[in-house]
């Protein structure tokens, strides 16, 4: 098991950068997290972050790419819940790759 440096803590993460305890994750973690996967955090990066810690407090569950194109399109309309741009802000996929930033388990379904 490996960890973040975060704040002088290790903040223990699995073998693919995933958290194993979810209730560790700070703004401090994601922007650590964000470094490692080389994004820059922007507020279009920070609003999909705080959309998929919400979905995921409310459902108990991290969406796959599928939902969260369909419910970001939902709350945010057609531009922000664009397969495309979500694809731009996290090349890695945008599931995938923002529910590590966030902090949340891998999303079923991603391989």
């Amino acid at each position: 098991m490996s960890g973040y440096q975060v704040n002088g803590g290790v903040v223990e993460h699995d073998e693919e950068g995933y958290l194993t305890d979810i209730g560790q994750w700070t703004k401090d973690v994601a922007d650590i997290i964000a470094k490692a996967e080389n994004i820059d955090m922007t507020d279009e990066h920070w609003e999909v972050v705080n959309f998929l810690r919400d979905y995921y407090d409310e459902y108990q569950i991290a969406p796959a790419v599928r939902i969260l194109v369909k419910e970001m399109t939902k709350k945010y309309g057609k531009e922000k819940g664009d397969q495309k741009a979500l694809y731009a802000l996290f090349p890695y996929g945008p599931a995938k790759q923002a529910c590590k930033i966030a902090g949340l388990p891998k999303p079923t379904g991603c391989v």
